[in-house]
């Protein structure tokens, strides 16, 4: 039997409390009165509705812990990439690197808004997704650095992260692939009746993929819990969404399945939208959002993300609208931290990614009698015919 999204809710904040205890600013223990305290926030960018009759409130209430705890994830989240970057300039990691820094509202204030019963797919910009559903700074970079430690032992890389234990499936390196499997998991809540709901995540470049709509057409007929999101980043690769679509409009794009577009640089606006996003599609039946996003980076490591749009057009949104900043701006701006503590989160972060960073260089590759280990449930098939040395028969060498 599934575990209720409740008891998931349970475990989701348990971690969170251990998360914001790591990185709970010094002597806040001096302003425990404003801890407990809750401000009233602003949503200065309205929804647009498709074929709906009521939206998500345009005020969200916060306290100072969540806050914290929101700064300090997305703030790991933005150094994890940086690091990432560095790595793969000195070629330290293996295969491809789509990186996340820009788009950290989302995946941070979906999972405020939403829990761990919920499933989540995504596509392969996926690392900070793995890190907000458990896993570890270290444990990501191993596997972008192909060492043992890593969720797929060092052999998935970048594009193949992957948390069965938190309802996280990937990071899939197929264009578009993700939004059937969304469906499948949408499909098992339903079965389950477990009060859940399924995430499938894809950019703006895989909004015109035909798989999308022939799931989107079953989960329709079947009024299940899938929401799709599309993270529109406002470039697939390096086209631009007004080359690449004749509707831009992505939250239209479902057509009979009603829609809604949410500023997706703002971690309240993404947390307020995914509540309503869930209920809807746990009480009605499927819902297409559309989260208005940038990426600093190109589309991957490989892409110097300058040709097709300028320098400038990146440091504006960067002033502008960047959502790490706006989190920082909320606490100094509204008194419920002070610089000294915000940096005082900053500075032990950037110990935890430079830690993390040695530890996964350190580490060592999976051996070579891995090669084999997971093509047969149970059974473990020797390695043969190919060049990886020699090894024990019943195990990996």
């Amino acid at each position: 039997e599934a575990p209720s999204c409740d008891r998931r809710y349970r475990m989701r904040s348990a971690v969170a409390r251990s998360s914001r205890a790591a990185f709970a600013p010094a002597g806040a223990g001096s302003r425990r009165l404003m801890s407990s305290g809750t401000v009233t926030v602003d949503l200065d960018k309205p929804y647009l509705l498709h074929k709906l009759e009521s939206e998500p409130p345009m005020t969200a209430e916060v306290t100072r812990d969540e806050l914290l705890g929101y700064y300090s994830l997305m703030f790991r989240m933005r150094r994890m990439e940086i690091s990432a970057d560095t790595l793969y300039k000195a070629k330290h990691v293996k295969g491809f690197c789509h990186l996340y820094d820009g788009q950290e509202a989302i995946c941070v204030g979906m999972e405020a808004g939403a829990t761990w019963g919920d499933s989540v797919v995504t596509s392969y910009r996926d690392h900070a997704w793995q890190l907000s559903r458990g896993d570890t700074v270290k444990g990501v970079l191993c596997e972008l650095l192909g060492k043992q430690g890593g969720c797929a032992k060092g052999m998935g890389g970048s594009m193949h992260m992957y948390k069965a234990d938190a309802n996280f499936y990937g990071g899939n390196g197929i264009v578009g692939s993700q939004a059937p499997l969304g469906a499948g998991m949408a499909f098992a809540h339903k079965y389950n009746n477990d009060g859940c709901c399924a995430f499938a995540l894809y950019g703006d470049g895989a909004s015109n993929q035909g798989q999308l709509f022939e799931a989107l057409n079953m989960a329709a007929l079947m009024k299940l819990p899938l929401v799709y999101v599309c993270e529109n980043n406002q470039y697939g690769m390096g086209t631009s969404k007004k080359r690449s679509s004749a509707n831009h409009d992505y939250y239209t794009k479902g057509h009979y399945v009603p829609g809604i577009k949410c500023d997706g640089m703002n971690v309240l606006s993404v947390r307020e939208c995914t509540k309503f996003l869930k209920k809807h599609a746990v009480e009605v039946g499927p819902i297409v959002v559309e989260f208005d996003t940038y990426r600093y980076h190109g589309h991957s490591m490989s892409d110097p993300g300058i040709t097709y749009r300028t320098r400038d057009e990146v440091a504006s949104v960067r002033a502008a609208r960047d959502p790490v900043a706006l989190v920082k701006s909320w606490l100094i701006d509204k008194e419920l931290a002070t610089e000294a503590e915000v940096k005082g989160i900053e500075k032990r972060v950037r110990k935890v990614v430079d830690e993390a960073v040695a530890k996964a260089k350190a580490a060592t590759p999976p051996p070579p009698g891995e090669l084999t280990r997971d093509i047969y449930v149970g059974k473990y098939e020797h390695p043969r015919m190919v060049n990886v040395g020699p090894g024990p028969q019943g195990g990996p060498a």
